[in-house]
């Protein structure tokens, strides 16, 4: 008999807003380039992914936004900026691909999530559309009937 394995990656930050605001299409793995302090900021888990984008330059990939609060022991000796552009690692064939998808009208980069895996810091960014407004409100309806129906069924096993 196989085993399943369960996906364990030890969270930083989360953009919930996502999901709320967007459709999501495509999920992509990205490293990122940090410095010293920054790493030791995200052990201690002071980032913040509320309000950051994703922008694509000169065929590279770029984390605009990403609030990473610096540690008061970590960063004496230099001026640390908490929303400095940084630079996210993806394949060649991944960029293109992006870059292909993004350039259609209503597409947009969003990250979702930072978190560890194999004690290297991984962004999770997203190829989005957006919602209208009818379809945050089906999005909570149904969010709404799940959970009572849930509840029903609790109630009715016991």
């Amino acid at each position: 008999m196989k085993k399943q394995k369960t996906d364990t990656r030890p969270t930083i930050a989360l953009n919930k807003k996502v999901k709320h605001d967007y459709f999501i299409d495509q999920r992509f793995e990205a490293g990122i380039v940090l410095e010293g302090w920054e790493a030791k900021s995200l052990r201690a888990g002071r980032a913040q992914l509320t309000g950051a984008y994703v922008l694509i330059k000169n065929n590279e990939i770029w984390l605009i936004g990403t609030t990473i609060t610096p540690l008061p022991t970590a960063s004496t000796h230099l001026h640390a900026d908490p929303i400095r552009t940084r630079k996210l690692l993806l394949n060649k064939i991944e960029i293109k691909k992006l870059i292909g998808n993004a350039e259609r009208k209503g597409y947009t980069l969003v990250p979702l999530a930072l978190y560890w895996k194999r004690n290297k810091v991984k962004c999770e960014i997203a190829l989005v559309h957006g919602k209208k407004l009818y379809d945050k409100r089906e999005t909570i309806k149904k969010r709404d009937f799940d959970r009572q129906k849930s509840q029903i069924l609790k109630q009715n096993n016991r």
